[in-house]
């Protein structure tokens, strides 16, 4: 249903803009345009597919496996194997030469066709599909729910296996072992375990917990194609008075970002929100980009989505987005520590997807 939902919502956008064909790219890293289209999910090799006025959809692969897996998934969207993939759909753009067309996300188009795109006349309509993929149908949103819902059981999963001696691998296993038995076929997750000298968060590297480490982690749990993300921080044994300290500043910083949320703000201003908080305790130095990257994110198709939560991104917010709301940075005297919550966008605030205890949580060393 959501992914019939989703074509309509397209197609009719498409007439209203006056576009007779899209073209979308996807990857086994962001196939969110992709998947927005002809709701394939792509692992492997790339994929390119058009996107007709009529309806009439095209998803070109150049995997055999990808072919098999898409024309069993997708049974509503014609599926072509082709091995010569900017060949084969280079050919069927010339062959639509006359009409109006667009491409998404351009940045991503294979070289070939991107140098063709004026010759063609093939719009830039990245903004286009982002401002679909960024405002949710209901049913849409509802997906989102549920991954934040399984976000919050893994999360409690991750912190029963928080253990002295046990390896980074170990937690994350753990974790995946627990949402794969719950149906969740993706999960984008980062570690961070130690102290001061933790900078920020990686997949794992084999690093053992040992007793006062931080552990840190996002679980980013994906349910029918739609992604749902939290970050916690725990200690193993008893928090320091500075580590309890820091907490209630990220705490602070991320409720300050969620009390703007609402419909008609932009990104900035969440994002100052967050900083002004920092700045007042003299930590405005760790809002920057010298160490962190953003203040939180979209969610949806894709685990990092649009808009980002920046002071320099003025994209509206508006009912119906989804977003994850994260002063995650570092601190000088405890390192580096994450806190973040899944928010929908309403018109008069946010509901908040995230149930898990906004605590500095503490595990037996």
């Amino acid at each position: 249903m959501i992914a019939q939902e989703r074509r309509k919502r397209l197609i009719d956008a498409m007439h209203e803009s006056g576009l007779d064909a899209l073209l979308v790219y996807g990857n086994a890293w962001q196939g969110d345009y992709l998947r927005y289209a002809t709701d394939f999910g792509i692992l492997e090799g790339q994929g390119l597919a058009i996107v007709r006025g009529d309806g009439h959809i095209t998803l070109y692969v150049d995997s055999p496996l990808e072919a098999d897996r898409a024309a069993l998934d997708c049974p509503g969207i014609e599926t072509v194997l082709a091995p010569d993939l900017t060949g084969e759909v280079e050919a069927a753009l010339n062959r639509m030469r006359n009409q109006s067309m667009g491409a998404a996300p351009q940045r991503l188009l294979p070289r070939r066709i991107a140098a063709r795109a004026g010759e063609l006349k093939i719009t830039d309509e990245t903004g286009f599909v982002d401002r679909l993929l960024m405002k949710k149908l209901d049913s849409e949103v509802a997906a989102v729910r549920k991954a934040a819902k399984l976000a919050d059981d893994g999360y409690k999963v991750f912190m029963q296996a928080a253990r002295v001696g046990r390896a980074d691998y170990e937690l994350i296993a753990e974790s995946e072992a627990f949402f794969r038995a719950n149906g969740v076929d993706d999960n984008f997750q980062i570690i961070g375990i130690g102290g001061v000298e933790v900078k920020g968060m990686a997949p794992p590297s084999g690093k053992r917990i040992k007793r006062g480490d931080m552990v840190t982690t996002e679980l980013t749990p994906c349910v029918d194609g739609y992604y749902a993300q939290i970050c916690r921080t725990l200690v193993v044994g008893e928090a320091t008075a500075e580590q309890k300290g820091a907490h209630a500043l990220w705490r602070e910083a991320m409720e300050a970002g969620i009390a703007t949320v609402r419909d008609g703000v932009t990104a900035a201003d969440i994002a100052k929100a967050e900083n002004d908080v920092f700045r007042k305790h003299g930590m405005g130095k760790y809002a920057t980009s010298e160490f962190t990257r953003v203040r939180g994110h979209g969610m949806g198709l894709f685990a990092d989505s649009k808009p980002h939560i920046l002071e320099d991104v003025t994209t509206r917010i508006d009912a119906g987005m989804t977003l994850i709301v994260h002063p995650n940075t570092y601190h000088p005297v405890v390192g580096y520590m994450v806190l973040g919550d899944a928010v929908a966008v309403t018109k008069t605030g946010c509901e908040v997807l995230t149930g898990t205890a906004r605590e500095l949580f503490s595990v037996p060393a």
